[in-house]
């Protein structure tokens, strides 16, 4: 009687699995099939079995509901290739701690997003509107790298992060070496108020009483400790569909940290790779943002351009440096040690002299002390002093205090995590956590020779935008193993 019953259980346990698996197959190909271009446009043929495959797949099984739907979502559709494989770099498997679902609303329409009269609307758009206009929308996810000896809490600056982004529907780029970028984007808070140094100079971090004082004058009175930075002093105005450029847009103060170029596949599909850790934490030179075009007024006046970083420095208040000592040198042997073509990621070496001295980006957290001087510090920082020469000052003295050898750059050496600074024992300080990066943008660029985002700091060049989410407790998020656990 127990051998029967058990053998009933598994017919019906059978029975109730093959029933339950029907159903989901036919749920999915029901939904992949939900989201098909409209002709002439052709569909993908394999949109269900391209759903099942990624929705089965390990690096994405355990992940939330929301960014596995938008994974599949991705995979339904014409494309190149799936959402990206994220491989271990460890023996235990990577942990999502945090994502990005993008797609592009929240900021104003511009001609890579939308028809103006009399501007494109003749014209075909060239960023968005493929495959005969599906919503261009993607993702990003932040996984943490539980490597034997470095942290694995996310909010830690020694951690290693990798970072999967995946679009869909976004036009290959032919033209004029343009690319697209992704930017993981920190909103500036108004610190903590401690008394300032001898001298009335602001510690790290920190503001002093009479900074304190001068913000919560501004505006309506918003700007007080743990609070999000803004520039008028009203209540936060994140980018809006609504925006208009340049008299309506946010009053934000943004901090954006590239993740790196791409571009897209045949079928509208692009994905990216990129690590987070204190060798890649680093701001473009902020003393770009008055030439950038994004700052009212400063297209009209001329300025667009008018300023470049090739040359590494301290920028328009600090130190300018020889193009031959300091110049991307095409030969092997370099009049400097080490230097030869300029390598931005030649940061760890057994001779330091071998490291990247040019740098032309500095630490995230020393981009934030800069912002802290030129924009919130109206009364320990040159008080008076007007913008943009408040930002070019605020970018050469705190560039200095990390300069070891006064040559207005942060090297690699100099910008190392264990490297002692400023009499504080290593600069932890000067790194911002990747969980503090609350919102993701991608931006259409064109080769200007610029570090800094296409008409930074406005959207006028934007694509894509969405918030960051919180995994907490973290889910495994990867499948197999890395060849090189770098």
């Amino acid at each position: 009687m127990k051998t029967l019953t058990q053998s009933l259980k598994r017919r019906h346990l059978n029975a109730a699995v093959i029933f339950a698996l029907t159903c989901s197959a036919a749920l999915y190909a029901g939904r992949a099939r939900a989201e098909q271009p409209p002709a002439p446009c052709h569909s993908n043929p394999q949109a269900g079995a391209d759903r099942s495959a990624v929705h089965q797949r390990g690096d994405i099984a355990h992940l939330p509901d929301r960014l596995q739907d938008r994974l599949e979502r991705m995979a339904e559709r014409p494309h190149t290739y799936l959402p990206m494989q994220a491989y271990a770099e460890a023996d235990k498997p990577s942990q999502l701690f945090q994502y990005y679902l993008l797609d592009s609303n929240g900021f104003e329409p511009n001609p890579f997003t939308a028809k103006f009269a009399g501007i494109n609307d003749a014209a075909g758009l060239t960023a968005t509107g493929g495959n005969c206009g599906l919503p261009t929308i993607g993702a990003a996810r932040l996984v943490v790298e539980p490597k034997p000896g470095l942290p694995t809490d996310p909010a830690n600056v020694r951690a290693f992060i990798d970072i999967f982004t995946d679009l869909s529907n976004l036009f290959v780029i032919n033209n004029e070496s343009g690319w697209y970028e992704g930017w993981m984007i920190h909103d500036v808070r108004v610190p903590q108020v401690y008394a300032a140094h001898p001298g009335g100079r602001a510690r790290f971090g920190t503001i002093t009483p009479a900074d304190a004082a001068a913000l919560l004058a501004m505006g309506a009175h918003w700007n007080v400790p743990g609070r999000l930075f803004t520039m008028d002093g009203y209540t936060p105005h994140f980018p809006a569909n609504s925006d208009h450029f340049p008299d309506r847009q946010t009053n934000l103060l943004p901090i954006q940290l590239s993740m790196g170029a791409l571009n897209c596949m045949q079928q509208t599909d692009c994905h990216g790779y990129w690590e987070f850790n204190y060798t890649t934490n680093w701001i473009h030179p902020l003393y770009e943002l008055p030439f950038t075009g994004g700052i009212p007024g400063t297209f009209e006046t001329g300025n667009l351009g008018a300023l470049s970083s090739l040359i590494p420095g301290s920028g328009p208040s600090g130190v300018k440096n020889n193009a031959i000592n300091y110049g991307d040198n095409p030969n092997t042997a370099g009049i400097m040690g080490g230097s030869g073509p300029r390598d931005p990621d030649k940061f760890e070496a057994d001779v330091d002299n071998q490291r990247e001295h040019r740098q032309r980006f500095i630490p995230s957290g020393l981009a934030l002390e800069i912002y802290l001087d030129a924009y919130l510090r109206l009364a320990s920082f040159e008080p008076g002093t007007p913008f943009p020469q408040r930002l070019f000052d605020a970018y050469a003295a705190e560039v200095k205090r990390v300069d070891a050898n006064g040559d207005g750059v942060v090297s690699a050496l100099e910008g190392d995590v264990d490297t002692a600074s400023d009499g504080f024992a290593d600069n932890t300080r000067l790194f911002l956590p990747a969980t503090s990066f609350r919102r993701f943008a991608v931006t259409r660029e064109i080769n200007d020779g610029y570090l800094a985002p296409r008409f930074a700091p406005s959207q006028r060049a934007w694509l894509l935008t969405g918030a960051a989410v919180t995994v907490s407790p973290t889910q495994p998020a990867s499948q197999g193993r890395d060849g090189d656990d770098r």
